[in-house]
Order: structure tokens, then C-alpha cells, then sequence
């Protein structure tokens, strides 16, 4: 199995491209993802013939679960289709398990530096989300963890995210609370869990538990999700640049067309071969 390891800010993949994923995938992520025995990643990404769109996209987490979709994912998808000459257009359209994402390229000298990537509309209902809460948005609900009372906010950006607004993002919330919260009884699907520090009107801290990957550099529907609560609390306007452990998103709410977009880079490592 030819791959290549990319990663978007710091949050990595294993990205192969075939005609059809393996009956043993969900076995093969975990060895593949092993940062002590296999490549190495957050996940395992596969580019895949689509009937729908240009391509394919799925995504299997470290920990063998599969993922309704990832923006930081996205976007090495999308550099690699168009620099491993897949396609010559700058305008991609990409099937994944959350449904068709829109990407646009930024390209200088045949390669692709940016990726804009239309993640559509954010989720709010909280049944949908979901949450065990029949609320339309959930917004600053309480959540008790280990005697400490904290406030979540609900947005799907077809995975699931729960944002934390925090005055300071402390070493123990990702790692302590992250977990206990993405498995917690109020997310039936468990959650992806972000810890935000407002900095200004446009720009936040985040750091992020991803659900089925732990503690990452970066998560771009984690960013979007962010910039959503962020706006819909008040703390921010619809345009914020959030900064992650890996480096920055810039995230657009287009209010008008309630499109959330992600802009970004991604990197390409090293390319190799997995014995299978």
C-alpha cells in the first residue's frame, strides 16, 4: 500500500489513494496510526472514486472509529489530488460521510499553498448535534467534570463539538477533562471537546481532545465549530483567525448563506510503503 504522510497544522494523516478501502480497515488505522510501531498519524485517509463529486474522502481516527468528516483532513486531500496531478481544476468537490465539501486551491508554481475549504452549514439543534438536550441552539449549558462546573456549546459541523470558553487554557483541561467529556452521557455519539481563549474581537486560542484521536495540534472542524459558538455567544464576530497548537485558521460565518468556510495549509512529509 503506496501512502504519503501529510498533516494539516500539525494534525496528521496517513493519505493512500485507491479504487476501494479493505474489509480489514478499521484494524488497518490502528496499525498504520501507531506512533510507536506503524507511520504514525491522527488518521487514515483514503481518496476514493466518487459517483457524486470528483473524489471520495474517508477517514478512519487512530483508534479505528470512522469520522463523518475532517477539515485539516480536507485539505491535504485536496492538495495532494491536484499536486499528484489527479485532476488540473482548482475547484474541487469532495464526498464525504457529512456530505459534499466545495475546496478551492490556491496554486503557486504547481503546487498548492492554500486550501479554502466550504464546510457548510453549522448544525445547531441539539438533537442533531447531537446532544441529549432538545434545544435549539444549546448554548452555554453546564456540565459538571470531577467537582469543576463548566459551559458548553453545541455545534456540529458534521461531527460532533462541544466549546469550552475558558479565561485561561489550562495543561489540565485537554488531557484531564477532554476525555471524560467526549465520552460523557450528554453526547450520545461522544464529541470532539474545544477549550477557547478570546484573545480579541477576531482572534481565539483553541486547544482540542478529538474524539477517537485524543489531544491534537489542530482540528479544523474543532476551528469552525469555535468560530461559530464564539459568535453566537457574542465573544467574537463572524470572521475570527483561531489559533491552534499546529498554527492558524482563518474561519469565515457567512451569515447570508449560513456557510462556515476554512482556510489553511497543508504539507506534504514523506511518501513510503505499508507491507500489508
Amino acid at each position: 500500500m503506496k501512502f504519503t504522510k501529510m498533516h494539516g497544522l500539525g494534525n496528521d494523516f496517513v493519505v493512500v489513494n485507491e479504487k476501494t478501502v479493505p474489509t480489514d480497515v478499521l484494524d488497518l488505522a490502528v496499525k498504520v496510526c501507531d506512533r510507536n510501531f506503524g507511520v504514525g498519524a491522527d488518521g487514515l485517509v483514503y481518496i476514493l472514486p466518487s459517483e457524486i463529486a470528483d473524489f471520495q474522502m474517508r477517514i478512519f481516527n487512530s483508534d479505528g472509529t470512522e469520522a463523518e468528516q475532517c477539515g485539516n483532513a480536507i485539505r491535504c486531500v485536496a492538495k495532494y489530488i491536484y499536486d499528484y496531478q489527479l485532476t488540473a481544476a482548482t475547484e474541487i468537490n469532495l464526498e464525504t460521510k457529512a456530505g459534499i465539501q466545495a475546496v478551492s486551491l490556491t496554486v503557486v508554481d504547481s503546487k498548492v499553498t492554500a486550501v479554502r475549504v466550504n464546510m457548510g452549514s453549522p448544525i445547531l439543534e441539539g438533537e442533531k448535534v447531537p446532544t441529549i438536550f432538545n434545544e435549539n441552539p444549546v448554548i452555554e449549558k453546564e456540565i459538571m467534570i470531577d467537582g469543576t462546573s463548566l459551559c458548553f456549546t453545541a455545534v456540529s459541523m458534521g461531527n460532533p463539538h462541544a466549546v469550552i470558553f475558558v479565561d485561561t487554557i489550562e495543561n489540565h483541561f485537554v488531557k484531564g477533562l477532554g476525555p471524560i467529556i467526549e465520552k460523557h452521557e450528554y453526547f450520545p455519539r461522544k464529541t470532539n471537546v474545544e477549550f477557547v481563549e478570546i484573545l480579541n474581537q477576531s482572534e481565539v486560542n483553541m486547544h482540542v481532545w478529538e474524539r477517537g484521536c485524543g489531544e491534537t495540534l489542530a482540528c479544523g472542524t474543532g476551528a469552525c465549530a469555535t468560530a461559530v459558538a464564539a459568535y453566537l455567544t457574542g465573544r467574537t464576530g463572524p470572521s475570527v483567525t483561531v489559533r491552534l497548537k499546529g498554527g492558524d485558521l482563518f474561519i469565515e460565518w457567512d451569515q447570508e448563506q449560513n456557510v462556515v468556510y476554512m482556510t489553511g495549509p497543508s504539507t506534504v512529509v514523506f511518501t513510503g510503503t505499508w507491507l500489508l
